[in-house]
């Protein structure tokens, strides 16, 4: 393929009115981004979509694995350029579908440069009849079908040259990274805080992690990896993230030692989520995110998740409270975490979890149950225990370093990863 380029299409940005310059900045922002460390002559746009000119020596495949992870994208493809005449869009039409294998086609055509003399009606005939000619003259037995083709030659008329394209592939989807404000996410090694994170990346939220982990656990068995791996897992998507590593066993004990063991489990949650909204605040965040899907487990009644949220003054975002555990999973897949997910480690959560849970608490039920603990005690000792590991993506490659935040410790050390 002579002069390949990558046309990449966008659609809720081409939505946003006034806004869409910011949008369309940020989409910019990202495939740059993306894609450094490859050789890229130049990335242009042309009306209502981006394209990306491969610079000698690119690797289009490493290319497209970038590209594909970009939020924002409604559909990309790896498109011919050429000139904008019907002589030569209708060959390059013919060698992008003459070694497909197809029963029926049909022809799309967009002109987005209204100077282009003839109209897309009038493009979409011009070539379909044209590769028609073609096909029958191959004595093959193929057809035009309008609805529902089994292939599609698109043609788009730009102010530059002409883009043309018979496979288009789904873009990642959503809004651009980092267009709608931070959040923290509450960061579990488990398949749903993961892909909850990504619903709320995809909506163009930066993110950062809070990890609560407990000690004791077999060498290798930490959950600590996993919350790493998962960490890096998504970082590409909005190109730096914090995570927040949190001892929780402590606190666990304290909780233990004086709290009803029926509300053991929603303890310890309202605890994560006044230990994270500091770190939240500490980040500029505005709001919490959570894995929660309503009813999966004890903690996850509705009562329940009404009594532990009244613990936090943070608004808690939980993006699968409506999904059941089998899309989940299928998204966890999509996204990469599964396997990572699937990994044995120690949870702190069952630590120590009670014979009966309560399934209906309320929020005074709660704060009765915590009387007799030290909350800002607590709070303190969890922060002051806290790490930090902060993962960059550039050129195609994640670097993480650890340290001790100095606001909480006292002491700063870097250790690069």
């Amino acid at each position: 393929m002579s002069n390949p380029v990558i046309v990449v299409h966008y659609h809720e940005a081409w939505l946003k009115g006034r806004n869409r310059r910011f949008f369309l900045r940020k989409l910019s922002t990202a495939l740059r981004q993306s894609l450094q460390g490859i050789s890229i002559s130049r990335i242009e746009q042309p009306g209502d979509r981006f394209v990306i000119s491969l610079g000698d020596g690119a690797s289009q495949e490493d290319a497209i694995a970038r590209v594909e992870r970009v939020l924002g994208i409604a559909f990309y493809a790896l498109a011919r350029t050429v000139e904008r005449s019907m002589e030569e869009i209708c060959s390059a039409a013919w060698n992008e579908i003459e070694p497909l294998q197809f029963a029926n086609f049909a022809v799309r055509a967009k002109r987005s440069d209204k100077s282009f003399r003839q109209t897309s009606l009038e493009v979409e005939a011009a070539v379909g009849r044209h590769l028609l000619e073609k096909l029958r003259a191959q004595g093959r037995n193929v057809s035009v079908r309008l609805k529902d083709p089994e292939l599609t030659c698109y043609v788009e008329i730009t102010s530059g040259p002409a883009l043309v394209y018979a496979k288009k592939n789904p873009g990642a989807g959503g809004l651009p990274a980092n267009t709608a404000g931070r959040m923290m996410c509450l960061l579990s090694g488990g398949y749903d805080s993961a892909v909850a994170a990504y619903h709320m990346m995809k909506r163009g939220a930066h993110l950062s992690f809070a990890h609560f982990y407990g000690t004791g656990a077999m060498p290798g068995e930490s959950s600590l990896h996993v919350a790493s791996q998962l960490a890096r897992q998504l970082v590409p998507c909005q190109f730096h993230a914090k995570l927040y590593r949190v001892p929780f066993e402590p606190i666990q004990r304290e909780i233990v030692r004086y709290a009803p063991e029926n509300y053991r489990v929603l303890l310890y949650r309202r605890m994560m989520l006044r230990i994270a909204e500091v770190l939240a605040k500490r980040d500029r965040a505005l709001a919490l995110v959570t894995g929660d899907s309503l009813g999966q487990v004890a903690s996850q009644t509705l009562r329940n998740l009404v009594a532990v949220d009244a613990a936090s003054r943070m608004v808690v975002f939980r993006p699968l409270i409506g999904t059941d555990k089998t899309e989940i999973i299928a998204t966890a897949r999509k996204i990469g975490t599964y396997d990572i997910s699937s990994e044995p480690f120690h949870d702190c959560c069952p630590v120590f979890l009670p014979r009966m849970p309560a399934l209906y608490a309320s929020a005074t039920d709660l704060d009765e149950a915590e009387a007799g603990l030290d909350i800002a005690g607590l709070i303190t000792m969890g922060l002051r225990s806290t790490t930090l590991e902060q993962f960059h993506y550039t050129g195609g490659e994640i670097k993480s370093e650890i340290s001790h935040p100095g606001k909480f410790s006292g002491k700063k050390s870097i250790a690069t990863a």
